[in-house]
């Protein structure tokens, strides 16, 4: 809805959606271990350049540092699921910038306003 607002067409829209429901679903699996009550705070930023979305958790922190991409031919081949989140995000959204400050964990993922 956010994002139909600030002027995105109907396909820009759903690739937001689809960024935001991987990166929530990182936090639940990975930064809080799968416990699903934890808090997960969310922010829509809209500004003339740019439209974000904001995830903040108290979870375990992601390390950029040991991300790799993941191999999509030997994933084929080895029939393994999982695994794509962040690849998925990087390839829908326009910037996916991830820091962590003051106990919080954030992940901003961007899109451009042309």
């Amino acid at each position: 809805m956010h994002a139909s607002k600030a002027g995105f067409t109907e396909l820009v829209v759903e690739q937001v959606k689809m960024a935001v429901d991987e990166a929530c679903t990182n936090v639940i699996e990975h930064a809080y271990e799968g416990q699903n009550e934890q808090p997960v705070e969310i922010a829509i930023i809209v500004t003339e350049d740019d439209f974000t979305v904001r995830i903040r958790d108290k979870g375990r922190q992601f390390n950029q540092q040991s991300y790799r991409e993941p191999d999509l031919i030997q994933y084929a081949k080895t029939k393994k699921s999982g695994g794509f989140g962040v690849h998925i995000m990087r390839k829908l959204m326009d910037d996916v910038i991830y820091q962590s400050s003051g106990g919080f964990n954030e992940c901003c993922l961007v899109k451009h306003r042309q």
